[in-house]
């Protein structure tokens, strides 16, 4: 008999820490089970108050991974849920970046936050709106002999990411835009032509995705920002150049969305006023 009460208390205990740190991090049940690895209705079990079911270990202790709290702290075994020093690399990791298209790991992040708000300060113009051409220009010496498979792979990622339940929200440097219509700093030499066919796609993507992909041009003079990827709740990624730095850790989380939250509280343009301001740039290219 102690031992069957003995077993419901862990499992009560168990159960709230659980839904506690389901709730910090606004991870679903669903959005968990993905991330473990098991059924949505492992979960919903383990969250179902008339049941006393205990998770084996690994699945105790992929939870823990996956919220970043520790498997100790989740079985009862501490009061502390702050991860051990063995789980400080899932929280904090430094990831290679190729300079290269949507590669696997960006990908498998976009496909791990789908259904979440993903917010995006691009490096340069943002993938998911460039042209084949564009991308030619900007990754083909980089490429190289496997170019075209390359791309096309590339092509079909960015279509999907255009397509995914997600709300994606871009934040874009004004000076960069203008860079990139001029053919200036970054963008010299770019072709006009490419520089035309890109700002039409742009604006016919703007028309047809909004309100789901939301891009808002901000003043870097007022406001500046290194360029960052918000994937939900649940990963924010920082683009250092030659790596990733990817961080899984709530509360750094909530600081980075609160300063895009900044940038877009400070673009001086609607989003729903862009194509226009596009339509009067690619007017200046001709005559």
């Amino acid at each position: 008999m102690n031992d069957s009460r003995d077993k419901r208390s862990r499992a009560d205990l168990f159960r709230a820490r659980l839904g506690e740190a389901m709730d910090l991090r606004g991870l679903s049940q669903s959005a968990l089970a993905r991330r473990v690895g098991v059924d949505r209705s492992t979960i919903s079990q383990l969250l179902d108050p008339a049941s006393a079911r205990l998770p084996n270990a690994q699945v105790a202790a992929e939870c823990a991974i996956a919220l970043s709290v520790s498997a100790d702290w989740l079985l009862g075994l501490t009061d502390r849920p702050e991860l051990p020093d063995a789980r400080l690399a899932e929280v904090l990791r430094l990831t290679d970046a190729s300079r290269a298209l949507i590669d696997e790991t960006i990908f498998g992040w976009h496909q791990e936050a789908a259904g979440y708000k993903i917010r995006h300060v691009p490096a340069t113009l943002p993938d998911m709106v460039k042209t084949r051409r564009m991308m030619e220009w900007e990754y083909g010496p980089q490429l190289g002999a496997d170019a075209a498979q390359a791309l096309a792979t590339a092509e079909a990622r960015l279509d999907w990411m255009r397509h995914a339940r997600s709300d994606y929200e871009i934040a874009f440097p004004l000076h960069e835009l203008e860079a990139f219509v001029r053919a200036e700093g970054y963008y010299a030499g770019l072709p006009l032509g490419v520089r035309l066919e890109q700002i039409d796609r742009l604006i016919a993507l703007v028309d047809a995705l909004y309100p789901s992909v939301r891009i808002y041009l901000f003043d870097a003079r007022r406001i500046f920002s290194a360029p960052i990827t918000i994937f939900g709740p649940f990963l924010a990624v920082i683009y250092l150049g030659s790596h990733y730095l990817a961080l899984r850790d709530p509360e750094r989380i909530a600081v980075l969305s609160r300063h895009f939250d900044g940038l877009v509280r400070d673009a001086g343009m609607a989003a729903r006023d862009l194509p226009g301001h596009l339509r009067a740039l690619r007017s200046s290219l001709t005559p």
